[in-house]
């Protein structure tokens, strides 16, 4: 292990990566991290292997490698890797050979983390890998896999992580001058955002179960819209959407189209809705242009597993939950590009021609493809917990220290059992 150096950037809110370095370090190989903020630095607790850029980000590429010429790196590891820092970054390693580890939120939400080589989401190899490939690299494996919890891991956690980091970089940054964030609005708005989400909890929560009680009581068939982010990366770079807006009036204008007259759509919110976007007007606002105001409402986080069991169909852009409606045999229409949208499982029907007669999926080759991602890039754990991130560590450390990528080395792990969910995680 003399050999590796792992090169840090930036990471999920909290002490993952400062862990993960811990671990890595104790296995022999040396670590380095660069921040570019002081929610960066003081969540890294390795100070003598801390590097902070202070330059203008256009100045980013020239100081990356100069790091690169002066240090033995032959890892860099990112959260993410769309931000301009980290597209910077990939395409030098790449260019020099050097080891891309990325981690981001499970492709098997909530109780599992994604770690691939070189890129996820849009970026990942499993966009390039056909469910017949899929098939024979699991020949002879058992096919076990567990199910999806149905709701988001620790949010509180999360929640309280952003909330922290915004603070410091809102407050301890004075030698951070040059600092812009990656989002496209500013740290203070962000922070407030966050502290709006924590203050209106309560309320929300109110109106989550008032909403709720509307839909059960109203006896009627319903199609699930699972909203994103519009500021996240799955929705800006993989989708063709320039706004949320333009995905409402989509599925507003081919549900009143293809529906049955009784049917009803639901369009519910992301657990960490912040509320920069005004949902419940857009939604509003396509009901009444399409004349189905009555049929159509808006529910505001809430258990997705409960409401997904008395769904009829669910659509999405490209969100992560698509994978709790494919798991339970559920029609599913995607509009972005995601890891799991195969012909065979996602339906590629036009949207009125879906909520007319949904196509189902092949439940069979589904659940091969929920085996392949929890042989190769899912790890049971989570980023904002003491547990959560101790599982995480625990099952990917070795893999990470392998010269060999996890889809190179499927073959050589299945003599090994795969990593469990751990009841601490929960």
């Amino acid at each position: 292990m003399s050999g590796r150096y792992f090169l840090f950037l930036q990471g999920p809110h909290g002490r993952f990566f400062s862990d993960l370095a811990g671990m890595l370090a104790r296995a022999g190989a040396t670590v380095h991290r660069i921040g570019f903020n002081a929610g960066d630095e003081l969540s890294w607790k390795h100070r003598a292997q801390y590097t902070p850029f202070l330059d203008d980000k256009s100045n980013w590429a020239e100081f990356y490698t100069a790091f690169l010429d002066s240090h033995p790196v032959t890892d860099i590891v990112l959260y993410g890797d769309t931000r301009d820092i980290h597209q910077v970054a990939r395409d030098i390693a790449k260019e020099r050979g050097i080891s891309i580890h990325c981690f981001e939120e499970g492709y098997l939400r909530p109780y599992w983390v994604t770690y691939e080589r070189g890129g996820v989401n849009g970026n990942s190899r499993l966009m390039r890998m056909t469910i017949p490939e899929m098939r024979a690299l699991l020949a002879g494996k058992e096919g076990d896999v567990p199910e999806a919890p149905a709701q988001w891991g620790a949010l509180w956690h999360h929640i309280f992580n952003g909330a922290l980091y915004h603070f410091r970089v809102l407050f301890l940054n004075w030698k951070y001058k040059e600092y812009r964030p990656h989002r496209t609005i500013t740290v203070w708005k962000e922070l407030r955002l966050y502290l709006r989400r924590l203050v209106l909890f309560p309320l929300q929560a109110r109106e989550r179960r008032r909403e709720t009680r509307k839909l059960d009581e109203s006896g009627a068939r319903y199609h699930l819209v699972l909203l994103q982010l519009a500021h996240d990366a799955s929705f800006r770079d993989h989708s063709d959407f320039n706004h949320i807006s333009e995905f409402i009036d989509v599925c507003v204008k081919g549900f009143a189209r293809g529906a049955p007259k009784h049917h009803r759509l639901v369009f519910k919110t992301h657990p960490l809705e912040d509320g920069r976007e005004p949902l419940d007007k857009l939604i509003a606002a396509a009901a009444k242009t399409y004349g189905i105001e009555d049929r159509v409402q808006m529910i505001r986080g809430g258990k997705l597993g409960e409401m997904l069991d008395k769904a009829s169909t669910a659509v999405t852009v490209n969100s992560t939950a698509g994978q709790q409606v494919l798991w339970r045999g559920m029609p599913l229409k995607a509009f972005g590009r995601s890891v799991y949208s195969q012909p065979e499982f996602v339906s590629y029907q036009p949207v009125d021609e879906f909520f007319a007669n949904p196509r189902k999926p092949d439940r069979e080759a589904y659940m091969l493809y929920r085996q392949f991602l929890l042989e190769t890039s899912q790890f049971p754990g989570g980023f904002y917990t003491a547990s959560g991130r101790a599982d995480v560590i625990r099952n990917v450390i070795d893999i990470m220290l392998e010269n060999r990528d996890p889809y190179e080395t499927i073959g050589r792990r299945g003599e090994t059992p795969r990593p469990q969910l751990s009841a601490n995680t929960r």
